[in-house]
């Protein structure tokens, strides 16, 4: 069983984009994380789910020294992290690291289990000699999202704040003391895909977590619609979700689709019918 664990969530494959950036996939082709090198270091955007052996297959890339950084906490972004001594990440990510509780993986055997937690900020820019790489704060999806601006080779990596399927926009996990409003996570996410908007110039191509990767500028078009369509009362809900991994974990069937152009969130049905139908998007 532990060997089949790993086969899905720790078998890597990785291909060049470019000269200097690898797309690293995995969990059956539904999951990436990449790696872009400069003249001095190199950044890799997430851990995986700390199976395997991602340090190792990393280093098989690129000779130059890791810096590892976080798109958000979740567990399937967050697990690997203890394969290093340091990771970037937002505060928001630190609070959600908790989760790494239910992974199917002892991540506490990794070699750095105590990492040192790096905190971030919007605007920051990590240097790796010749490839700036710009920090964007762009937090709904998840309490620690970052987006990496990469203008040097047009790319803009996003997570799962943005993807060709859909973006979970619901409390997956609970944070105490931090109840999940909807309205809020749905206002920041509108708002985040408006500042992605106004800065399309300086990247061709958007890369999410899951999914499919590289897509289209226009996605970002369709996920502002849809917030924007919610509020007016007139976007697609679909009562099925399509997707099997997530309807397995919806026992209760308390998730549903919205939708509209190729965007879409899964959210809980009782939190959307709070929304649906006023105006309140300002």
């Amino acid at each position: 069983m532990e060997e089949k664990l790993v086969e899905t969530f720790g078998s890597y494959l990785s291909w060049k984009l470019d000269e200097h950036t690898w797309i690293l996939n995995f969990m059956g082709g539904s999951q990436n994380m990449y790696l872009l090198e400069g003249t001095d270091r190199a950044l890799l955007i997430d851990t995986g789910w700390g199976a395997g052996n991602l340090r190792e297959h990393v280093q098989r890339l690129t000779a130059k020294p890791v810096i590892p950084a976080l798109t958000h906490g979740h567990l399937d972004h967050s697990g690997g992290c203890g394969e290093w001594e340091c990771v970037l990440m937002l505060s928001g990510a630190a609070a959600d690291l908790y989760t790494c509780h239910r992974l199917p993986f002892d991540v506490s055997a990794l070699p750095h289990p105590d990492f040192e937690r790096r905190l971030v900020q919007d605007g920051d820019v990590i240097d790796l000699g010749g490839r700036r790489v710009e920090l964007l704060h762009i937090s709904a999806h998840s309490n620690g999202s970052l987006a990496f601006l990469d203008r040097d080779s047009g790319y803009l990596f996003v997570g799962d704040e943005l993807e060709s399927a859909q973006v979970l926009m619901y409390e997956t996990e609970k944070i105490p003391g931090i109840d999940f409003v909807l309205d809020e996570h749905l206002r920041a996410h509108h708002r985040n895909m408006l500042r992605l908007k106004a800065r399309e110039s300086e990247y061709q191509l958007i890369f999410p977590a899951h999914n499919g990767a590289p897509i289209a500028r226009s996605y970002l078009d369709d996920y502002i619609a849809l917030t924007e369509h919610i509020y007016a009362g007139d976007a697609k809900i679909e009562d099925q979700l399509h997707h099997k991994y997530a309807e397995a974990g919806d026992p209760e069937h308390k998730l549903c689709r919205v939708r509209w152009g190729g965007a879409s969130f899964f959210v809980n049905k009782a939190d959307l019918m709070q929304l649906y139908g006023s105006n309140l998007l300002q």
